[in-house]
């Protein structure tokens, strides 16, 4: 008989493992992704409803941006509706929403003015182009240099600005375009509103809908939860619109169908001049810089994954090129939406691409649906939104502890307002700038007796005795021993006043050693300020002086 074949043996101190008679041996679990499994992981008692409330926000923001652009209405909805479906599913950003955003609302107008609706494709397709290749060349992650005080002032100035423009719809009133105009005509908004001037019933429907948003979270947690705030108010504002005949406005929305159109070829004209190309670059930077600050913010508002921006920046230009070539609006990410998206309590991209879903049913299955909601309803969910994008708490802690983050904040807050986004968080990030500047720029300017060299016996002195070390810009009594002026720290343009402040109030008859080698920094324009001080002092004092390290030399 042949041998039969022994099994390896076990390590020792380690049983060997073998499987219960009548029962096979488990087989490794495969590695490939289960598509079932994944879609079980979506935590939908989440994402469900914060999709809906996205859904209820994004809709009259994408109809107010479109007809304020001067284009069809349905225009925007498509706008939102590829930024849900198509940028939502996209790597990048987990939490954050796309679609028509009133930052390029201006330019957006003065295009359609001046090459018309039918070139409005032909720019966003070159802007989502541009961005596309700048998130090759991985131009995103610069935008991450961001202050935090900036980024908040951003928010407050983009719920400012939406709360003063809704109150408006919510009387059904038109807004002035300004922001200014629309703070200066509150007064009279509020008299109208009291003195039942402006459509009592739109007014009273739209105050019942802020109640209703302000107070559904003190009812009992079951409730609360189950139905979101925002859905509650505006299911219930439909309902006594429905049951009583309010004459109040509704939203209307036709056919998606009849407004998309592919670029023409004629329409390529306006990519022949240097307007044209002004328009593309200003979409680009506009767009890219608002979808990446407004990632910024909302990476501070949540604990989930964090945004990769290159990749955020490649998924805006798919959607840019995608809504190009459907004639739409342009794309960016809005943080009315993103901020109502991680309010509502969403953990995944599941929610945003879920609100683009709605999107594209209610406008173009069941027009007749939303045709039910009165627009003083979504206003007063605009207002209640904007309202939650003021940091009180956090301007409150600034004042008290960082008042240079409080000014830096304030400041970007009212820039927005009274010019527009992209001017605004430009203006903040430069006084930030210029505040970090001043902050870093600290330079000490020590001035101290040295001993006098052992000699001979002086002879009288006269004057007062020679006093001791000093610090800052104070010279000391003439007629004393040598001087020694230490500078440290960071010597740069902004303090150069103070410096030679102290330099030129040195006594000309003492001799004077400048040691400099405490500097961390030393720039150009101060550089050339103390080889010039030097040069002056030699020129006009018999006493001599040395500078260590040597001062290095300027064309």
């Amino acid at each position: 008989m042949s041998a039969l074949p022994r099994r390896p043996k076990s390590p020792p101190g380690r049983p060997r493992k073998s499987a219960p008679p009548g029962r096979a041996r488990p087989r490794r679990a495969s590695r490939r992704r289960d598509p079932v499994g994944a879609l079980r992981a979506v935590p939908w008692r989440f994402d469900l409803p914060a999709s809906l409330v996205v859904f209820l926000v994004a809709l009259p923001l994408c109809v107010g941006v479109a007809v304020a652009s001067g284009v069809p209405a349905e225009l925007g909805l498509v706008t939102g509706i590829v930024g849900g479906l198509v940028v939502g599913a996209l790597p990048g950003s987990s939490l954050q929403v796309s679609g028509p955003a009133a930052g390029l609302t201006v330019l957006v107008y003065e295009a359609v003015q001046e090459y018309g609706v039918g070139a409005l494709g032909v720019l966003v397709l070159a802007t989502g182009l541009l961005q596309l290749a700048m998130g090759a060349l991985r131009l995103g992650r610069w935008f991450r240099a961001m202050s935090a005080s900036v980024v908040h002032g951003m928010l407050a100035g983009i719920g400012l600005t939406l709360l003063f423009g809704q109150l408006y719809a919510l009387a059904d009133r038109k807004a002035p375009a300004t922001g200014p105009k629309k703070i200066a005509g509150l007064p009279a908004l509020l008299r109208d509103a009291v003195t039942g001037a402006a459509a009592p019933s739109a007014v009273a429907l739209g105050v019942a809908t802020l109640l209703v948003l302000a107070f559904w979270k003190h009812l009992p947690a079951k409730v609360a939860r189950a139905v979101p705030a925002p859905l509650a108010a505006v299911g219930l504002a439909a309902a006594v619109t429905a049951a009583a005949d309010l004459p109040v406005a509704r939203i209307r929305v036709s056919g998606l169908l009849d407004v998309v159109r592919l670029p023409e070829r004629d329409a390529l004209g306006a990519l022949a001049g240097t307007a044209g190309l002004g328009t593309i670059l200003a979409f680009t930077l506009i767009a890219s810089a608002e979808t990446l600050f407004s990632a910024a913010a909302v990476d501070r508002m949540h604990h989930g994954p964090r945004t990769d921006y290159d990749r955020e920046l490649t998924a805006q230009g798919i959607g840019n090129t995608l809504c190009g070539l459907l004639g739409a609006l342009p794309m960016t990410a809005v943080i009315v939406r993103s901020a109502a998206n991680v309010q509502a309590g969403a953990r995944t991209k599941a929610s945003r691409v879920l609100h683009g879903l709605w999107l594209l049913l209610f406008t173009a299955l069941l027009p007749g649906v939303l045709g039910l909601v009165p627009l003083t309803a979504l206003a007063a969910v605009l207002v209640h939104a904007g309202a939650k994008l003021v940091p009180v708490r956090r301007i409150v802690g600034l004042c008290r502890e960082h008042r240079g983050e409080a000014a830096v904040l304030a400041v970007t807050a009212v820039a927005i307002i009274t010019t527009d986004l992209f001017e605004g968080v430009l203006i903040g990030i430069g006084l930030a700038v210029v505040k970090s500047a001043w902050q870093t720029s600290h330079l000490q300017i020590a001035v101290e007796e040295l001993p006098v060299p052992a000699g001979p016996p002086p002879g009288p002195v006269i004057g007062p005795p020679p006093g001791p070390a000093i610090t800052g810009a104070t010279a000391p009594a003439p007629g004393g021993g040598p001087l020694r002026v230490r500078l440290s720290g960071n010597a740069t343009f902004l303090r150069l006043p103070r410096l030679l402040d102290a330099l030129e109030r040195l006594p000309a008859d003492r001799p004077v050693e400048l040691d400099w080698s405490g500097l961390r920094h030393l720039d150009h324009a101060c550089t050339v300020a103390l080889n010039t001080w030097a040069d002056q002092h030699r020129a006009r004092s018999s006493a001599p002086l040395a500078v260590e390290p040597p001062l290095p030399t300027v064309a």
